[in-house]
């Protein structure tokens, strides 16, 4: 895989680092559990669309662009990390935010990840749920380039061919980081929504013959959709990468159990999550993706699904800010006892 061909515009702090998790595995008692902080990113608190970004960027700036447009849910990651990367490079960024939770608290439609789009200088326009968001951001496309402007269209959560080519090659890293530590990677598990992160590190793990399994949990699709959109994009980056036909349908695999009613609407399983790994480890994690990964691994732990001694490494995909526009949905949080 000649990932150097492509163009990239190094946005990111890496490689993110690789740490165990000793007082989280031990309360377990099962695997031992490890963590790659793609929350460390550092573009405006981080997160993995740094990674896609540093790709779609550097495709944007390429193709003479002057603007960047991209959607999103309310408190989306993506949408903020899109801003930042746009506001270091110069480029304009407009931002659709879809209304997909019905939530109507202020805290919630203005501060956390919303509050730092427009921080940022990002032009925000909200839609209601179940709008066609790639035809809201093409009609947009057409009124910019009305007035003359040169906008480049980011796919929601950056997860085209070319994002996927940022966890392609966080895959490379993570297979260099285990070896140089001596670190057997048994599971490799994280939060899968648009599909992008999951695609590219299939691919990237599967071309690096590496032997390590991917388990996304999802965040939003039933099972079978979510495998196929995965794989479907997983397919389409390897031929770009011209090694079509390296991956295979049974390396998809999506645990879509934890979504619970919905996107981005809270679980009992992920405040328990964010609450355990936030007291055990000081790490903290988001309420829509990571914290419904965490609590996916978590659940499965205590199901026997991981034997003892295994080595199983989590993917923080960041989002740590969105929490505050979710602190309604931990108002029963009490102090940890003594």
């Amino acid at each position: 895989m000649k990932l150097a061909k492509f163009p990239r515009i190094r946005l990111g702090h890496g490689p993110t680092p690789l740490e165990p998790m000793p007082r989280l595995s031990e309360l377990l008692g099962g695997p031992n559990l490890w963590i790659k902080r793609d929350d460390c990113t550092g573009l405006a608190t981080g997160g993995n669309k740094t990674r896609k970004l540093e790709y779609l960027m550097a495709e944007a700036l390429a193709q003479g662009a002057d603007t960047v447009i991209t959607q999103g849910a309310t408190q989306s990651n993506h949408a903020r990390q899109t801003a930042a990367a746009a506001a270091r490079l110069g480029l304009q960024c407009h931002i659709i935010l879809e209304d997909r939770t019905g939530y109507k608290q202020e805290e919630y439609r203005h501060s956390g990840n919303v509050f730092f789009d427009v921080l940022m200088g990002a032009s925000v326009s909200e839609v209601p749920a179940d709008t066609d968001m790639d035809a809201a951001m093409a009609a947009l496309a057409e009124q910019l380039r009305a007035r003359g402007k040169k906008p480049y269209v980011i796919p929601g959560g950056g997860s085209n061919t070319v994002g996927a080519l940022g966890y392609v090659t966080c895959a490379l890293e993570l297979v260099d980081q285990a070896n140089n530590t001596g670190l057997v990677i048994d599971t490799l598990v994280h939060a899968t929504g648009s599909a992008g992160t999951q695609a590219g590190l299939v691919v990237g793990l599967e071309g690096a013959r590496s032997q390590i399994p991917v388990l996304g949990i999802g965040v939003r699709a039933a099972r079978k959709p979510q495998e196929d959109r995965v794989f479907g994009l997983a397919e389409r980056t390897a031929e770009m990468l011209a090694v079509p036909g390296s991956v295979a349908r049974e390396s998809v695999v999506a645990n879509c159990d934890y979504v619970g009613d919905g996107y981005g609407l809270p679980t009992a399983g992920m405040i328990e999550a964010v609450t355990l790994l936030s007291r055990t480890e000081g790490i903290l994690l988001d309420p829509v993706y990571s914290g419904k990964g965490m609590a996916g691994l978590i659940d499965l732990i205590r199901k026997k699904h991981f034997k003892k001694g295994q080595n199983v490494v989590f993917l923080h995909t960041g989002g740590a800010v969105g929490l505050f526009g979710y602190r309604q949905a931990f108002d029963g949080l009490k102090p940890a006892t003594t």
